[in-house]
Protein backbone atom coordinates (compact mmCIF):
# COMPACT_ATOMS: atom_id res chain seq x y z
CA UNK A 1 0.00 0.00 0.00
CA UNK A 2 1.77 3.34 -1.09
CA UNK A 3 1.06 6.11 1.69
CA UNK A 4 -0.35 9.49 0.63
CA UNK A 5 1.39 12.68 1.63
CA UNK A 6 -1.09 15.35 1.43
CA UNK A 7 0.61 17.88 3.14
CA UNK A 8 3.31 20.45 2.07
CA UNK A 9 5.79 22.37 3.29
CA UNK A 10 7.87 25.63 2.13
CA UNK A 11 10.81 26.87 3.86
CA UNK A 12 13.51 29.44 2.24
CA UNK A 13 16.18 31.35 2.70
CA UNK A 14 17.70 34.51 1.18
CA UNK A 15 21.69 33.80 1.26
CA UNK A 16 23.96 36.73 0.40
CA UNK A 17 26.12 35.07 -1.80
CA UNK A 18 26.02 34.13 -5.94
CA UNK A 19 23.85 30.69 -6.73
CA UNK A 20 27.27 29.26 -7.45
CA UNK A 21 29.09 29.48 -4.04
CA UNK A 22 25.59 28.48 -2.90
CA UNK A 23 25.08 25.22 -5.08
CA UNK A 24 28.47 23.73 -4.33
CA UNK A 25 28.61 24.65 -0.50
CA UNK A 26 24.80 22.74 -0.58
CA UNK A 27 26.14 19.99 -2.30
CA UNK A 28 29.69 19.37 -1.15
CA UNK A 29 29.90 16.76 1.24
CA UNK A 30 32.46 18.31 3.56
CA UNK A 31 30.94 21.50 3.60
CA UNK A 32 27.52 19.56 4.55
CA UNK A 33 28.88 17.89 7.31
CA UNK A 34 29.10 21.69 8.50
CA UNK A 35 25.95 23.28 8.49
CA UNK A 36 23.35 20.37 8.43
CA UNK A 37 22.17 20.69 12.16
CA UNK A 38 19.03 21.65 13.50
CA UNK A 39 20.72 22.85 16.61
CA UNK A 40 24.32 23.44 18.46
CA UNK A 41 24.04 20.43 20.56
CA UNK A 42 23.43 18.18 16.79
CA UNK A 43 25.87 17.37 14.28
CA UNK A 44 26.38 15.39 10.71
CA UNK A 45 29.28 12.97 10.96
CA UNK A 46 28.78 12.04 8.17
CA UNK A 47 27.86 13.25 4.37
CA UNK A 48 28.20 11.45 0.91
CA UNK A 49 26.65 13.27 -1.73
CA UNK A 50 25.77 11.53 -5.64
CA UNK A 51 24.74 14.33 -7.54
CA UNK A 52 22.93 13.23 -10.75
CA UNK A 53 19.75 11.73 -11.67
CA UNK A 54 19.61 8.10 -10.13
CA UNK A 55 22.31 9.07 -7.07
CA UNK A 56 22.28 8.83 -4.04
CA UNK A 57 22.24 11.46 -1.21
CA UNK A 58 23.01 10.16 2.74
CA UNK A 59 23.67 11.62 5.71
CA UNK A 60 23.83 10.93 9.36
CA UNK A 61 22.91 13.90 12.31
CA UNK A 62 23.41 12.75 15.61
CA UNK A 63 22.70 14.50 18.88
CA UNK A 64 26.37 15.28 20.14
CA UNK A 65 25.89 13.63 23.78
CA UNK A 66 25.40 10.11 21.45
CA UNK A 67 21.66 10.10 23.02
CA UNK A 68 20.17 10.28 19.28
CA UNK A 69 20.93 10.14 15.59
CA UNK A 70 19.14 9.21 12.27
CA UNK A 71 20.33 8.91 8.67
CA UNK A 72 18.58 10.55 5.96
CA UNK A 73 18.77 9.37 2.37
CA UNK A 74 17.47 10.17 -0.81
CA UNK A 75 17.71 9.14 -4.48
CA UNK A 76 17.74 12.32 -7.11
CA UNK A 77 14.82 12.47 -9.70
CA UNK A 78 15.79 15.59 -11.40
CA UNK A 79 19.15 18.17 -10.64
CA UNK A 80 19.71 21.11 -13.31
CA UNK A 81 22.88 23.03 -12.44
CA UNK A 82 22.42 26.14 -10.02
CA UNK A 83 18.77 25.71 -10.42
CA UNK A 84 17.14 22.73 -9.08
CA UNK A 85 17.13 20.16 -7.11
CA UNK A 86 14.62 17.26 -6.86
CA UNK A 87 14.65 13.83 -4.76
CA UNK A 88 12.16 10.84 -3.15
CA UNK A 89 12.96 9.92 0.25
CA UNK A 90 12.46 6.11 0.76
CA UNK A 91 9.05 6.71 2.13
CA UNK A 92 7.62 7.99 -0.91
CA UNK A 93 8.35 11.87 0.03
CA UNK A 94 9.64 14.06 -2.61
CA UNK A 95 11.36 17.20 -1.99
CA UNK A 96 12.66 19.96 -4.27
CA UNK A 97 14.98 22.73 -3.64
CA UNK A 98 15.14 25.67 -6.07
CA UNK A 99 18.04 28.01 -6.07
CA UNK A 100 17.12 31.31 -7.77
CA UNK A 101 19.45 34.03 -8.24
CA UNK A 102 18.27 37.85 -7.19
CA UNK A 103 20.98 40.17 -7.44
CA UNK A 104 24.33 38.64 -5.99
CA UNK A 105 22.26 36.77 -3.53
CA UNK A 106 20.31 33.57 -3.59
CA UNK A 107 16.91 32.64 -2.93
CA UNK A 108 16.67 28.83 -1.22
CA UNK A 109 13.48 27.26 -1.31
CA UNK A 110 12.80 23.78 -0.16
CA UNK A 111 9.04 22.00 -0.62
CA UNK A 112 8.79 18.93 0.50
CA UNK A 113 5.85 16.72 1.80
CA UNK A 114 5.50 16.40 5.04
CA UNK A 115 5.49 12.52 6.84
CA UNK A 116 2.45 11.71 8.79
CA UNK A 117 4.25 11.08 12.27
CA UNK A 118 5.05 14.40 13.36
CA UNK A 119 3.40 17.93 13.49
CA UNK A 120 3.95 19.82 10.31
CA UNK A 121 4.98 22.89 12.72
CA UNK A 122 7.44 20.86 13.98
CA UNK A 123 8.64 19.49 10.61
CA UNK A 124 8.49 22.83 9.28
CA UNK A 125 10.80 24.07 12.07
CA UNK A 126 13.34 21.48 11.90
CA UNK A 127 13.48 21.78 7.83
CA UNK A 128 14.25 25.66 8.84
CA UNK A 129 16.13 25.71 11.07
CA UNK A 130 18.61 23.25 9.21
CA UNK A 131 18.29 26.07 6.34
CA UNK A 132 19.04 28.82 8.06
CA UNK A 133 21.89 26.57 9.89
CA UNK A 134 23.26 26.86 5.79
CA UNK A 135 22.40 30.16 5.17
CA UNK A 136 24.76 31.24 8.41
CA UNK A 137 27.44 28.54 7.14
CA UNK A 138 27.44 30.30 3.83
CA UNK A 139 27.36 33.75 4.43
CA UNK A 140 30.38 33.25 7.11
CA UNK A 141 32.36 31.35 4.84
Amino acid sequence: MTTVYKTKITVEALVNAPVKKVWNVWNNPTDIMKWNQASPDWHCPKAENDLRVGGKFNSRMEAKDGSFGFDFEATYDEVIEHKKISYKMPDGRQATTTFENQNNSTKVTTTFDAENESPTEIQKGGWQTILDSFKNYVELN
